[in-house]
This record gives C-alpha cells, sequence and structure tokens, in this order.
C-alpha cells in the first residue's frame, strides 16, 4: 500500500508526516518505519508522525523515533505537524492536538513561527554537577564552558544508557551560556540514537534548567541549537514551572509516496 507524506523541518529536527486519519498505516511495523526514518536506505528523518482523529481535540499525533518505535512528546515534531494540519486545513491559526502527554494547544505567530503550549513541569532533580526534569521527555542537562568541545554521540550515549537511567533511558543535553539571553545546546536523543540538529522538549529543559540553577533571572530565552533557534517562555512558581510555550520555525521540505510493501 501507498501513502502520501510530507517531509517537515524544524531548527533542522526532521519528521516524515502522514495523513492517516483512515488508520490504514500499519503503525506496529516498527522495522518498516525504522526503513524509510534511516538516511541511507529510506527517506530519512528523526522521527516518523501519524496524523489520527481526537475526540478530544482537532486532531491527534502519533510520534514514532527514528528505531520504529512509539515515544514520548516530540517538541520540534508537535511544531511541525501543527504546520502540516493548519496547511491541510484540520485547524486554522490556532487549534489543539492530543498527544502521548495530553492535549496541547498551538498557534501561528505573525512572523509564521509556530508556538506550542507545553506541559507544566512539576518536579526538578539535582544529580551531581548536572539536572533532570521531565517536560513530555527526560532529560538530563549538563552546563559546559565549551559545548562544541563534547564528543556528544560518546558522551551522550553514556549518559542515555548509564545510572540512573538504564533501560529506560534519557535524552543528554550539553549547553553552555552566551549570555542570561542565549544558550547554546547540543542533544544526544534516545531513539534516534545520535546528537539531532535540534530538540524540541530539550531547549524548554535547558530554558528551564538555566532558570532553575540562577544562571538566567529571564522567563524567555533563546535557544541555540545546530539548526536554528528556538525561543522558550515560562512562569516560575516556587521552584515549578508554568505556562510554558516553545516558539520556532516549522518548514515544509518536500513530499512523496512511501510504500509499506
Amino acid at each position: 500500500m501507498d501513502f502520501q507524506f510530507e517531509k517537515y523541518q524544524g531548527a533542522g529536527n526532521d519528521f516524515i508526516i502522514i495523513d492517516d486519519r483512515k488508520e490504514n498505516f500499519p503503525d506496529q511495523d516498527h522495522s518498516l518505519i525504522q526503513k524509510h526514518c534511516d538516511r541511507h536506505f529510506g527517506i530519512g528523518a528523526d522521527g516518523l508522525i501519524l496524523v489520527r482523529d481526537s475526540d478530544r481535540s482537532d486532531f491527534k499525533m502519533l510520534y514514532f523515533n527514528a528505531d520504529g518505535h512509539p515515544s514520548s512528546l516530540c517538541g520540534n515534531g508537535s511544531r511541525c505537524v501543527f504546520a502540516f494540519a493548519n496547511k491541510h486545513q484540520m485547524i486554522g491559526n490556532e487549534g489543539t492536538f492530543e498527544t502521548s502527554d495530553g492535549i496541547h494547544r498551538g498557534s501561528l505567530t505573525p512572523d509564521d513561527l509556530i508556538c506550542i503550549e507545553m506541559g507544566d513541569v512539576l518536579t526538578i532533580e539535582k544529580r551531581g554537577s548536572a539536572i533532570f526534569m521531565d517536560t513530555g521527555s527526560p532529560h538530563h542537562i549538563e552546563f559546559v564552558d565549551q559545548v562544541s568541545a563534547i564528543d556528544v554521540k560518546t558522551q551522550g550515549a553514556a549518559i542515555r544508557y548509564g545510572a540512573p537511567y538504564f533501560e529506560t533511558g534519557s535524552n543528554a543535553n550539553f549547553v553552555e551560556k552566551v549570555n542570561e539571553k542565549e544558550f547554546n545546546i547540543r542533544t544526544y536523543e534516545r531513539g534516534v540514537e545520535d546528537e539531532t540538529l535540534a530538540c524540541g522538549t530539550g531547549a524548554v529543559a535547558v530554558a528551564i534548567g538555566a532558570h532553575f540553577s540562577g544562571q538566567t533571572p529571564l522567563d524567555m530565552v533563546n535557544i541555540n541549537a545546530l539548526g536554528g533557534c528556538l525561543q522558550v517562555s515560562f512562569t516560575p512558581d516556587s521552584g515549578q514551572y508554568k505556562n510554558i510555550l516553545l516558539i520556532g520555525p516549522a518548514t515544509y521540505v518536500f513530499s512523496g509516496n512511501l510504500t509499506t510493501e
């Protein structure tokens, strides 16, 4: 069976998106999804997204990592699927969608960026020199002097599979402070098992982690990923963080047909 897909990227984080409201796509075929996400033998992407109907919101987002398996919330994928749904008139310039961690609201800004309302962060843990939190996906955050000097794939994998994360794993973020308004980030993503050009939930974790650790007093910061800049705003509330927004570009790349044979 053939399926029409569109590829989108948000700050270099790229996704295969399929309108699967008829629920014909074989979402249990993890090897098929992995094959099409492969950059040498497939279309190439950090993940695959199925758009389905929802009885709780305007549509439902099913997200699969590049390893072919369902995953937790993807921030940049959320922005890209919102842009896809807007393009295909499933929603207007504002709307809601269902994900693995609940309902999110999205909107198109006047300068054509996509803004997604993220879930509250109620618990933040200090783990040695690092910080850990869940922003829809688990994130380990380490602040370093020079992020360009980090061997992200090696050091990230060691964190992802090491104590205390082990098999469940965590994304690993390495962060360099530029100034109080701006931070550079590099991320090793579980499920992709490599460095990605950007990570939306990672950008949110880094922004909150920077405020939590006293590296910025600001409630809106810019996060510079390898693939582009993301903006994160939030409301601090006695060690918790609410009204979290992830803002950045979501760009159509190309379309084509994907076969399941």
